[in-house]
């Protein structure tokens, strides 16, 4: 087919922009639905997060479902790891996401997750997308598939969440959680204060427009402010559907996924169940890098986004994975990204040693990072260009072992990115600025000739 509808995160746009029109999301269902009955797979899960198109699609999805033949449970607004986790607890045949994760509410997609609440194989991702070509048509009513709405699933999840932590108490920590206004908003604040923590809650209270609206994990001003005014312990800021995490210690100072990365890979080796290495990706900073050499842990770079990360955590057969956006995978706790869980490992790891959040960080020193986006008229391939690869080459002599040098072409638009992390900001900055001057030249000289 000319389109091809999953990408690397699902299926995701702008609400009422094709792909994501509720006609689009009713075939989609039907589609998904028809394959899975082929499969001999009856029982679907669906859960989304606040934002207000959630509701459409969520009963276009039903109805497609439905049409194919297809039982449907609904959970509600649920995080997307908890959709992953609720599809294995309820024996769902597949579970189903609606949710842009940390964009704006006017944007929404879907997400599949398969049995095991991991990623649906490629083969039925291509089935789905090629009975998308096929005419709708509908079961005979005696075989239509039914809806059922679980009334228990936060509370499954939030046990299931709280036994991650592994018995600590959280009794004595202040925290400010920050949940987005998005799917976690109803969950998170009861498991951190059923384990114990006085709880401020922040961006709680979803009204469909509000979700990741100068909150969460992507924007932590407020959550930094409200730390340090209620002289909080700590902050944690999750993302519209509850996949990604960044805290905040008593200090007000941002901690991010590289650097709660190392928290967690430290805690893990104290108590016996770190095994392998860690997985980052190419934005991974090199300063965590850097830690994990002097501490003899083995440490490689997936590509940009967590399907990546994941899939180099199975090839590996290693545990703990993840980005500097806070989307932390810990396999040996559950399959796929989950901000609280997450979370709850770092506070394992404070509540255990005694120290703060910002006494946990101090083992690793984030160094500074430069990047600029080098615009172009058209895409163009940078591989095997001589002047980039010569001007590269050069800056990465300068560096030696202080830092790195990062090229990396947007999959999106016409856009190189130019990234140098070093040791010296002042160093990073004109190094960076120069290269980019570089391969904008380069660039230049190859568009004349196209």
């Amino acid at each position: 087919m000319g389109k091809r509808y999953f990408g690397t995160d699902g299926i995701r746009g702008k609400v009422g922009q094709f792909p994501i029109t509720p006609d689009f999301v009713l075939k989609l269902g039907w589609a998904a639905g028809k394959v899975f009955a082929r499969e001999g797979l009856s029982k679907i899960l669906i859960g989304k997060d606040t934002r207000i198109s959630g509701y459409m699609f969520e009963s276009a999805l039903e109805a497609g479902l439905s049409a194919a033949g297809v039982d449907v449970l609904l959970t509600g607004p649920m995080p997307t790891p908890a959709v992953a986790y609720l599809s294995r607890t309820f024996r769902a045949d597949a579970g189903i996401v609606i949710s842009a994760s940390h964009n704006p509410y006017f944007d929404n997609g879907i997400k599949f997750f398969s049995s095991e609440g991991t990623k649906l194989p490629d083969e039925i991702e291509q089935a789905i997308e090629a009975q998308m070509d096929i005419a709708m048509t509908t079961v005979d009513s005696a075989e239509l598939g039914k809806a059922k709405r679980i009334d228990d699933a936060a509370g499954r999840y939030i046990e299931f969440c709280k036994a991650t932590a592994g018995g600590i108490s959280l009794k004595g920590l202040k925290i400010v959680l920050d949940c987005a206004n998005g799917a976690t908003y109803h969950v998170a604040p009861a498991v951190f204060d059923e384990l114990g923590a006085k709880v401020v809650e922040i961006a709680s209270s979803p009204d469909g427009l509000n979700i990741n609206e100068e909150c969460g994990a992507t924007a932590t001003q407020r959550l930094q402010t409200v730390v340090t005014a209620e002289k909080a312990d700590l902050g944690i800021a999750l993302d519209g559907d509850g996949d990604r995490v960044i805290m905040v210690d008593h200090l007000g100072q941002e901690v991010d996924g590289d650097e709660l990365l190392y928290i967690i890979a430290a805690q893990m080796r104290r108590e016996g169940s770190f095994t392998g290495g860690v997985v980052g990706t190419l934005m991974t900073n090199y300063g965590l890098e850097q830690a994990y050499a002097r501490e003899d842990i083995h440490f490689i770079r997936a590509k940009v986004g967590d399907r990546y990360v994941m899939e180099q955590l199975y090839a590996n057969d290693w545990l703990l994975g993840g980005e500097s956006s806070g989307h932390i995978v810990c396999r040996h706790l559950t399959t796929t990204g989950d901000g609280t869980v997450a979370a709850l490992q770092v506070l394992k790891a404070a509540v255990e040693t005694g120290k703060s959040l910002s006494e946990l960080r101090a083992g690793m020193t984030k160094l500074p990072q430069k990047m600029i986006n080098v615009r172009m008229e058209q895409k163009v391939s940078i591989d095997g260009v001589a002047e980039i690869d010569a001007a590269v080459a050069e800056v990465e002599t300068k560096l030696g072992d202080r830092g790195r040098v990062l090229l990396r072409p947007s999959g999106t638009e016409p856009v190189v990115r130019v990234m140098i992390e070093g040791e010296d900001e002042a160093e990073v900055n004109q190094l960076c600025e120069q290269l980019a001057k570089d391969v904008e030249k380069a660039l230049l000289a190859l568009e004349s000739l196209s």
